[in-house]
């Protein structure tokens, strides 16, 4: 397994965040991730100024590993990128974007649901895939039934992730780590709840502990 790879896996959790006020909001949102032992973010295109984001995030917390979500075009990738993004996560399997991330020697996550997907992927040589929308494409059971014929791709599946099922797929060694917005709630960020923040961190890290030695 890689290196960035590696990393994201022995956190277990990747907050998907969607950032509307990154000049108010992405130093103190780094420092809340860091203190509950959760130092990755996947910031959102979805949201104007996910690269101004990723910047003051890296800024603040130069230990965080900060990559860029929802992205859609290599123009994107060059922002993320310039921006310190150390990953890149798009939601679904784009052979370009793909080819473009490995010629910049990005780390790249693609949205996977199909085994056509996983044989295109398999094609780029890539480790870990993501699985988007994860609850709502089938979930854990699906994502164990395509590792079957594919046994060589881990998985980050995202969408639909909370508390209540944290624990199930990441007993799973299918499963390289999950991504989710649960901790990181419009409601949170815009009202700046930073140590509600931090607790649902460390509820998620201790899950991610409980999950791997029982698992």
């Amino acid at each position: 397994m890689s290196d960035m790879n590696a990393r994201i896996s022995a956190i277990g959790v990747v907050p998907v965040i969607k950032l509307n006020h990154p000049e108010r909001d992405a130093a103190a949102l780094a420092h809340a991730l860091c203190r509950g032992g959760m130092p990755v973010a996947e910031v959102t295109f979805r949201a104007s100024g996910a690269d101004t984001a990723i910047r003051l995030m890296k800024e603040a917390c130069p230990e965080i590993i900060c990559g860029a979500g929802t992205v859609l075009t290599t123009e994107q990738v060059d922002r993320a990128a310039a921006a310190g993004a150390e990953f890149i996560v798009t939601p679904g399997f784009d052979p370009e974007i793909v080819a473009y991330c490995q010629k910049k020697g990005l780390p790249i996550y693609p949205g996977c649901t199909t085994a056509t997907d996983y044989h295109a992927a398999l094609k780029f040589g890539l480790e870990v895939l993501k699985f988007f929308p994860a609850e709502q494409s089938g979930g854990l059971a699906k994502i164990k039934a395509l590792s079957a014929p594919f046994p060589m791709f881990k998985i980050m599946p995202t969408g639909g992730i909370s508390l209540k099922n944290l624990k199930d797929y990441l007993s799973s060694p299918v499963i390289c780590a999950c991504g989710g917005s649960y901790m990181v709630t419009a409601d949170l960020i815009d009202n700046q709840k930073w140590d509600e923040i931090t607790a649902l961190c460390e509820q998620s890290i201790a899950i991610v502990k409980e999950a791997r030695q029982n698992g």
